[in-house]
């Protein structure tokens, strides 16, 4: 394999794999997780009065708490995403991307749409969907740079001869859905429909911005990471494009499942429910093929800490989709809906799983970016622990609260009633993200020690 790659980097004049580009990627995404983490922290403190800004309008928490969903989805997941996949498509193509030019530029211009989207969210101008509140201004230039990174990553991926592995399978898809998810969100409610069609539009936009750009990516690359630190092939071949099928063909529809008993027609809504409850089928088959991986190989998960992070995000996507499946059901819905069930529900997804599995990546990935062992393997322990235990204490409590919400309100009881019930709920929420933020701070802090001990060497 050494040899191949040596031919392959002669033949295309420069190195396979753009590692400063890779590192580049990876420091966004964590500037952009610790100011989403900020603003979370912020709403947190709005629901117990405790807010420390109160009063600045600007800053205010409605826009703040749009900052920390853009921030997180469009700067920290991309970004993230966008690094390892410059890690792992010249390596299971042996071919660079089309243009590290290219590359470079892709980077510098997302970067200044999710900072020009914050500022356009600060100032008054996003738009009014979830995950889709980018300034029309901003929707042109993100939907152009989701074409140039598919053209710059599906070319390779193209060029390849013979059966290609099932992570390019799901880097594939991923390019295409998002490049047509982000269109569907930003574009045609904004123009061409409005009242239930776009209601039914914007639902689902939401979902299959999680379904179809964050999933393939983030099971692509766990079928990239996964066999590469057990040392061992996947378990099953065909059962990981059992998965792949089966996300395809059910996860576009899921996103009626958040409008259920609104006017859009009924059989919208019972094709979402029943597709929702076949997505923890065919998710169950992915984790049984990770988990069949695994077999002989239990220990790893102590003593390899990314690898503990990967089936840590396992255990929490099966549990994820577990609850959903519950919770879009008619029955289930008329309890948690509008509760704090569903913020739990959406942290345990984007953080106990995707977030989950890139630190992952990060932490197996720096040390082999930059040449030198991590500065404290105890502080990854700490921010490991910090962000499992208090991400679980957080879902635990916001699905509590949920369900507490959901039977005063269907008890017919004043709203304030079910407000004076939320506060230690929201309170324990408080210190639970608090929890998560030390954890991030305890990566920056031993990011900062490692890039300090590359310098040294490289001196």
């Amino acid at each position: 394999m050494s040899e191949v790659v040596k031919h392959e980097e002669a033949e295309f004049s420069g190195p396979l794999v753009e590692t400063q580009l890779v590192c580049w990627y990876f420091y966004a995404a964590l500037t952009f997780m610790t100011a989403a983490m900020l603003a979370g922290l912020l709403m947190a403190l709005q629901l117990v009065q405790w807010n420390p800004l109160n009063g600045i309008e600007l800053l205010s928490p409605g826009r703040w708490r749009m900052l920390h969903t853009n921030a997180i989805a469009y700067g920290f997941l991309a970004n993230a995403f966008l690094g390892a996949l410059h890690w792992s498509v010249p390596r299971l193509t042996l071919r660079p991307v089309q243009s590290r030019w290219l590359s470079y530029t892709i980077f510098v211009a997302w970067q200044l749409v999710v900072g020009a989207t914050a500022v356009g969210i600060i100032f008054g101008e996003a738009q009014g969907l979830e995950w889709g509140e980018t300034p029309v201004w901003i929707d042109p230039v993100a939907q152009l740079g989701l074409l140039l990174v598919a053209i710059n990553f599906m070319t390779p991926i193209l060029q390849v001869k013979g059966p290609m592995y099932v992570t390019l399978w799901y880097f594939l898809a991923a390019f295409v859905w998002t490049f047509m998810t982000y269109a569907m969100g930003n574009f045609v409610p904004q123009y061409f429909v409005a009242g239930t069609s776009a209601g039914a539009v914007g639902g689902l936009f939401i979902h299959d911005l999680v379904g179809l750009f964050v999933t393939p990516l983030g099971w692509g690359l766990m079928y990239y990471f996964v066999p590469i630190l057990l040392q061992k092939p996947i378990w099953s071949h065909g059962l990981s494009l059992v998965g792949f099928w089966g996300l395809a063909f059910f996860y576009p529809l899921n996103g009626i499942h958040h409008f259920l008993y609104t006017p859009i027609p009924m059989f919208l809504q019972y094709g979402a429910i029943m597709s929702t409850v076949a997505v923890e089928l065919v998710v169950t088959t992915v984790v049984i093929n990770f988990f069949g991986t695994l077999k002989g190989s239990g220990r790893m998960v102590v003593t390899n800490l990314p690898v503990r992070y990967f089936y840590t995000g396992m255990v929490f996507y099966f549990l994820t989709c577990l609850q959903c499946s519950m919770q879009t059901t008619l029955t289930f819905q008329q309890v948690i809906h509008f509760t704090d069930w569903v913020v739990g529900h959406a942290h345990m997804v984007m953080f106990g799983v995707f977030s989950m599995w890139l630190f992952g990546i990060m932490t197996y990935l720096f040390p082999r970016l930059l040449g030198v062992e991590w500065y404290s393997r105890k502080l990854c322990e700490w921010h490991y622990w910090l962000s499992t235990v208090s991400l679980t204490v957080m879902v635990g409590d916001l699905t509590l609260a949920g369900l507490f919400q959901g039977y005063f309100w269907a008890s017919l009881q004043p709203w304030d009633a079910s407000i004076t019930a939320s506060f230690p709920f929201w309170t324990l929420r408080v210190f639970a993200g608090l929890g998560m933020f030390a954890g991030q701070l305890v990566l920056l802090y031993n990011l900062r020690k490692t890039l300090q001990s590359a310098k040294t060497q490289t001196a």
